[in-house]
């Protein structure tokens, strides 16, 4: 990994590494109705209904912690440690303390995090859910975190991060590793709704073996005051497969410099970056890295912005090759919406909001994979609220 950070200098002694104990919380329908909606907005199900173990820490306390399927395990990353000695050999094991002062942050003054592991031929048939959630003001939220999929298993994390509505400021830094043993499958969805004024400042690393397969979705459709993240995926064994997907939207004052890693390392591995981000007066620098060292891989990157009012919008996409055999591609557009597909739609009776609406809606709409449809039909919900903010 490296640092990337060029959304401004951080001084993290201008926040509080240190927070009351929150009660443990037996079922989340007891769980205080404010933080509830939260919950919500980022993906949590808080029937559990529709999900095989749930995870929740709020500031430096773990609140709930179950699993309902046989074959996850589902605990906070020092009970991991209590539990396997083995684990100790995982932690800060594809990511450095020293990478830089945020990583160091975490080691020297950790809040916990979760360990997720799914056993060996082990298929999730419901998602796990965790949230990070930070209800202090001024905090420093701290989080290492493990996720394992066993060979031949299968499994879908959740994970929806958030702030309480009355936090202002405050920072979260989160450092992730991610393991996709022989023939595993993994998909991780991101759903991010901070405060205005929250920096994030995620740090992750992924290794995938023979086999084995990652999905990764990152979806923030709200504003946050600066974001920072390049997770880095390796793909170590011969087949191995990366997706990367993002929706990203950054309103006036937020400040996102987000792309990702994927490392082809072995024969027959394949890849692709799918990027769609709309600028309404923010900044959004987005990257992609693809880097083919074995001949026959294949890789692909596209990176699509679209500025509906003053900001930035910078898309950065790198592709590198080391042998003859490789064959990689990319895909990189920033503009406005085009007034002629505007026309277009209002010919057949929409007005101006409506067209620029649909545009909008059309353009987010990525398919994602792995979605389960409760979820994604929330998604397309919240695009529709967003779209309403926008106009």
């Amino acid at each position: 990994m490296r640092d990337i950070d060029t959304t401004g200098d951080i001084n993290l002694e201008d926040y509080k590494v240190d927070a009351e104990d929150h009660e443990y919380v037996d079922e989340l329908s007891k769980i205080e109705s404010t933080d509830t909606e939260q919950l919500l907005d980022v993906g949590i199900d808080t029937s559990e209904s529709d999900r095989s173990g749930t995870f929740i820490q709020k500031d430096k306390s773990i609140i709930h912690c179950k699993t309902r399927q046989d074959g996850i395990e589902l605990m906070s990353i020092s009970e991991g440690l209590e539990k396997h000695e083995w684990l100790k050999d995982y932690l800060w094991k594809s990511i450095s303390p020293g990478t830089d002062k945020f990583t160091s942050q975490v080691m020297k003054k950790p809040h916990e995090g979760y360990f997720i592991r799914s056993l060996p031929g082990v298929k999730v048939e419901k998602p796990v859910q965790s949230c990070l959630y930070m209800a202090k003001e001024g905090f420093s939220q701290n989080v290492h975190n493990i996720v394992i999929a066993e060979e031949g298993s299968e499994l879908h994390i959740i994970t929806g991060c958030a702030t309480a509505s009355h936090v202002m400021s405050g920072l979260h830094i989160g450092v992730s590793e991610f393991y996709v043993k022989k023939g595993a499958k993994l998909t991780f969805t991101m759903i991010h709704d901070w405060g205005e004024k929250i920096n994030v400042r995620p740090r992750s690393a992924i290794h995938v073996e023979e086999g084995g397969v990652i999905i990764s979705n990152y979806i923030l459709l709200k504003p946050v005051g600066s974001l920072q993240m390049f997770p880095v995926a390796y793909l170590d064994g011969k087949g191995a497969v990366a997706t990367f997907n993002s929706i990203l939207i950054a309103g006036r004052g937020t400040h996102m410099d987000v792309g990702s890693r994927i490392v082809l390392g072995a024969a027959d591995s394949r890849a692709e970056i799918i990027s769609r981000a709309i600028t309404t007066g923010g900044t959004i620098i987005a990257r992609g890295d693809l880097t083919g060292k074995v001949a026959g891989i294949k890789a692909h990157l596209e990176c699509k912005g679209l500025i509906l009012n003053d900001g930035l919008m910078h898309a950065i996409p790198e592709l590198r090759g080391y042998v003859p055999g490789v064959e990689m591609s990319h895909e990189a557009a920033v503009g406005k919406i085009d007034q002629r597909e505007i026309e277009y739609l209002m010919a057949r009776g929409l007005d101006e909001d409506e067209a620029v609406s649909t545009i909008v809606r059309g353009f987010l709409n990525v398919d994602i994979k792995g979605l389960p449809a409760g979820l994604k039909k929330k998604l397309d919900i919240a695009i529709s609220e967003t779209q309403n903010d926008m106009m």
